[in-house]
């Protein structure tokens, strides 16, 4: 899939493009990002992408014209039919919060999309009228450009992709699977067996060390349960409310006082 990102900062990408374990999905081109810059399609010997706002108030807006330039630019490189164009996504506070469900989505959808990172104050209202079919949040919170957002979506997208990670199971545990019926993961732990910490002498839980894979299984189920239980509540409620928690679940939970 093709994502290609409308941003006045293509170096912010760079490092990111060649860097982890992710990078195996942009190497291969399972996740093709392709990186514009605006300016590029500006007039004037300033190449200016912004201006201040009508009507007064602080900050700088960019300007509709090069935006849109640069997408008819990418438009054109793409040369989709246009029954089946990419959707143009902004990222944005208003826009609809990215969650698991979301990031599946963009997953399975083999037309990518093209991704405006805005800057300054936002972007002249009219190029999102005209020209954007969806906004994107990352939560209640203001960024200084829609860069993070673009990078924490190619992110969670990249490691889906078939192969990326080492172990092709490993995003199947991850906090909010649909293989973890939404739930947060539980607890981890590696060498050495018992941690000499400043809290003094910390072991490995005794049934991790076992090698009973059922009680393993279990005991991580119940540690996801009482997390989500304590930390995400409306988590709990959902996967129960799809009728996802077995007998065993609701019966610990009731053990544990937590639901």
């Amino acid at each position: 899939m093709r994502f290609d990102v409308i941003t006045l900062f293509p170096e912010l990408f760079e490092p990111f493009l060649r860097c982890g374990i992710n990078r195996r999905a942009f190497e291969s081109r399972q996740v093709d990002v392709r990186l514009w810059n605006p300016r590029n399609h500006a007039e004037g010997n300033y190449r200016r992408v912004d201006d201040r706002p009508f009507g007064g108030g602080p900050g700088m807006v960019m300007m509709a014209e090069p935006l849109w330039r640069c997408l008819q630019a990418i438009r054109a490189d793409r040369a989709e039919p246009d029954d089946s164009r990419a959707p143009v996504v902004l990222f944005s506070p208003i826009g609809d919060r990215l969650d698991h469900g979301g990031v599946q989505r963009w997953a399975d959808d083999s037309r990518g999309a093209v991704l405006v990172c805005g800057r300054y104050e936002g972007i002249d209202q009219r190029f999102i009228d005209a020209c954007v079919d969806r906004q994107v949040s990352l939560g209640d919170f203001v960024l200084s450009g829609g860069e993070i957002a673009a990078l924490a979506l190619l992110d969670a997208v990249a490691r889906l992709m078939p192969g990326v990670l080492g172990d092709e199971g490993s995003h199947q545990q991850d906090s909010f699977n649909p293989a973890l019926d939404g739930l947060l993961d539980s607890p981890h732990f590696t060498r050495p067996e018992v941690w000499q910490g400043p809290l003094g002498p910390m072991a490995v839980p005794e049934v991790l060390l076992g090698g009973h894979h059922e009680k393993i299984g279990r005991y991580r189920r119940e540690q996801s349960l009482t997390l989500t239980a304590r930390l995400r509540p409306e988590l709990l409620d959902h996967a129960q409310g799809a009728d996802r928690l077995d007998k065993a679940d609701l019966d610990f939970l009731r053990r544990q006082k937590l639901l």
